[in-house]
């Protein structure tokens, strides 16, 4: 009997490339029209539920995590943290929050888009909880996370490789300090109006604002263009944040 032969040597590499697979990961910010707050109690009652409903379906497909940015900031009142393989399932969800209830209500004055990427200038070092040197978002379960888009200088990148590792070196060297704080670095270029979008998942304000007044004073901090707006977010169910907008 003539039997065929399968070819098996691809699939060690499809498998290899799965756990290469990079993320896509999204800081969407959102502030909800005051008018909202106007609304009757069964109008607002169903806009919540429906709202906590979607984001529990789409968890089904990627990553999100809620925030709070009441009373902290007042260009934005929470954010959706969301990390994903695909970029449809952002899309998809991004939709779907357009044409629900609350979705009428609801503004977006910031949302960030960048993907995972090895770092080049962290070879050995990997934080707990980075995987696979940083090409997995891997979020702890700290209360607080500060976020914000990051943009170098064109003088940085002409900069000799060698001569970037050691700025850099001082700078990872000054994040070390402060072990309690997480850093979760993701790249923009080409995606975004940023270079990166960093967010620093810590325990106290107090501890990640000593990491960046130290960081102000390293020689890294002169290549940098912009790292504003600023979001200390904290983290919340998002029954919590829907019941305190409205």
């Amino acid at each position: 009997m003539m039997t065929t032969a399968v070819d098996t040597s691809s699939q060690p590499v499809r498998g290899a490339e799965k756990e290469l697979q990079r993320q896509f990961v999204n800081f969407m910010f959102f502030k909800v029209d005051r008018t909202f707050r106007r609304e009757n109690a069964d109008v607002k009652a169903q806009a919540k539920r429906e709202f906590a409903e979607l984001v529990q379906k789409f968890s089904s497909s990627m990553m999100i995590l809620p925030y709070s940015n009441i009373g902290l900031k007042s260009t934005v009142d929470f954010m959706l943290w969301r990390i994903s393989f695909e970029i449809e399932p952002l899309q998809q969800m991004a939709s779907a929050i357009n044409k629900s209830i609350l979705g009428r209500y609801l503004d977006v004055p910031h949302s960030y888009l960048a993907m995972t990427k090895h770092s080049q200038y962290v070879q050995e070092h990997v934080h707990e909880g980075q995987e696979g040197r940083r090409l997995r978002i891997v979020p702890g379960k700290k209360p607080f996370l500060f976020v914000y888009p990051f943009v170098k200088t064109r003088d940085w990148y002409l900069l000799p490789q060698p001569e970037r590792q050691r700025i850099m070196n001082e700078h990872i060297a000054v994040g070390h300090k402060y072990p309690r704080v997480k850093i979760n670095t993701t790249y923009s270029f080409g995606l975004d109006d940023q270079d990166f979008v960093v967010a620093f998942e810590a325990e106290s304000p107090a501890e990640f604002l000593d990491l960046v007044q130290d960081l102000r004073e390293t020689e890294s901090s002169k290549y940098t263009v912009r790292d504003t707006p600023m979001y200390t977010c904290r983290r919340a169910t998002i029954e919590e944040i829907l019941d305190s907008v409205a």
